[in-house]
This record gives C-alpha cells, structure tokens and sequence, in this order.
C-alpha cells in the first residue's frame, strides 16, 4: 500500500480525481493507493465472489457484486474498495451518492462484505471493522489466508483464519474458522464451504498436493 503525499479531501474530490482503471482509497481524507494485489490473493477473491453469487442466484435475491464500487463512512472522509461487495439493489435508489460516484454509504444496502488479507493487515482488522460497524453493515468477513494478522487477532501461533463480525445490537460480534470449519454465515445460511477450501483456493496443484493440512 502507497499512501500518496497530498492535501487532505473531501470525498467528492477524491471522487471526482480518482482515476478509473487503479485502485485507491481514501482514508480520513488521505488518498491511498493500493497495492497490486498477488496472484493467490486474487484468486481467493475470485473464488469466493463465485460461491456468493451462486448463493444468492439460487434464492434469487436481488444482489449484486459490482466492480469498483466504494464505501464511504458516514464518521469521516473515509472511501473503501473492499475486495467483494455485495449490493441489494432494491436499496440503491436512496443512496445520494450511487449515481454519480457508484458509493453507498448505508448497511441497507450491503448485506456482506469481504477483504482479503495483505501486508496491510492493520487496516482490516483495526480501521475497516469500525468503520464498517459505524456504517451498519451486517456481515463483515475478514480472509487471512496467508494468517499475517497480529496474534491479538488471530491467535498464537498464528494461521490461516476467516473472522465472521456480525452486527448485534449496533456493535459486531466476532467468530473466527479454520482449517474444516464449516463457515457459518448469517446472510447465507445454507452456504456449504469450509475454511481450508476457501485456503486453498489460493494454491497452486502442486502446493495443494504438498499442504495437505494448512488450517
């Protein structure tokens, strides 16, 4: 992650400046570049956009994951480009700022979002979960597939591990799989996937065969 030198903005500058064809965010007013993301890391995204949207085509709900969308805090001047953002749709029409900036800034709107872990680690688990919690989204997944999280949060020694926070009462309560876990998840309740298969997705044959156990 690249955090340019500039002024600080407000999210309609950011919005208007962005560029369409990078990927930057806006953090507290400071615009951050982020990083290309590897080869493993983009194909846990890619897998786990696939087993979502089945999910909701099968109950045909009316969701849909768009390619770079934002999501502004409503606290600060703050923009994320998470790395799955489902949208409900039927709830766009009163979000100000769809239209012209592809941003939603209300839970209704969100029923789930996921960042996969890289080196900046710390915003994922520190920043976002606060923002997103603020917002209202109700069902935040963080994927460490590489366990690079502090041991605060993903425990000592540390390994791979997906943490669920799900909102209760205005505030996120967390639970954390691994290895064959099933994923247990609120907004798709009959969704059949464990931990080490969303792992592995990030794996080459060989190093599947040679990992066999990375939970």
């Amino acid at each position: 992650m690249i955090q340019t030198a500039t002024k600080p903005l407000t999210f309609e500058e950011f919005a208007e400046w962005k560029p369409e064809n990078a990927r930057y965010e806006l953090h507290n007013g400071e615009i951050v570049e982020m990083s290309q993301p590897l080869g493993k890391h983009e194909k846990v995204i890619g897998f786990l956009a696939k087993k979502l949207t089945a999910q909701f085509d099968r109950l045909n709900l009316p969701y849909f994951i768009p390619k770079q969308a934002l999501v502004k805090s409503p606290e600060n001047e703050s923009a994320y480009s998470p790395d799955v953002l489902i949208l409900n749709e039927t709830n766009l029409a009163s979000e100000p700022l769809w239209e012209k900036f592809s941003t939603v800034t209300q839970g209704a709107s969100i029923p789930l979002v996921v960042e996969v872990v890289s080196t900046n680690w710390q915003d994922d688990y520190i920043r976002k979960v606060g923002e997103y919690e603020l917002i209202g989204i109700p069902e935040y997944w963080i994927v460490d597939y590489l366990g690079l999280g502090g041991r605060r949060f993903i425990g000592n020694p540390k390994q791979p591990t997906i943490s669920i926070y799900r909102l209760v009462d205005g505030e996120y309560e967390v639970s954390q799989f691994r290895g064959d876990d099933n994923i247990e998840s609120a907004a798709f309740t009959e969704l059949k996937l464990t931990a080490q298969q969303v792992f592995q997705a990030g794996l080459t044959a060989d190093e599947i065969a040679g990992n066999t156990d990375i939970g």
